[in-house]
């Protein structure tokens, strides 16, 4: 019990730091949806907000069942954040982004001044 007895300031900062997070992550997603011609509210809804994110980066949100095939899933996430980062016009290194660090990513995306340019090419 002893190793557990100061648990708490740090599970405390754990949490706000988890919502602030989320926040980030919902807020940049409902800009991204809104510049993409989609409602910006199916970034709250757990999956639709995914096959939303399937329709403005493949064209079909349907393909998002693709990603409950092991392994393939993998792929098919890191091509869905290629896919993105050319939907809106960016380069390489901004894809590194939107897979390593996604909240601050689709932030930059939802506030920044790029726009959609739709479903890019395979």
């Amino acid at each position: 019990m002893e190793n557990y007895k100061n648990l708490g300031a740090g599970g405390t900062l754990n949490i706000v730091l988890s919502i602030i997070v989320a926040i980030v992550f919902v807020v940049g997603m409902w800009m991204m949806f809104v510049k993409a011609g989609e409602a910006g509210w199916a970034s709250i809804i757990p999956i639709y907000n995914i096959y939303v994110l399937f329709k403005i980066t493949w064209g079909s949100g349907i393909k998002f069942l693709l990603l409950l095939i092991p392994i393939v899933n993998i792929f098919i996430s890191i091509k869905t954040q290629i896919k993105l980062a050319k939907a809106f016009g960016k380069s390489g290194g901004f894809v590194a982004g939107l897979i390593f660090l996604t909240p601050i990513f689709y932030a930059i995306l939802g506030f920044s001044d790029a726009k959609y340019f739709g479903v890019p090419e395979s």
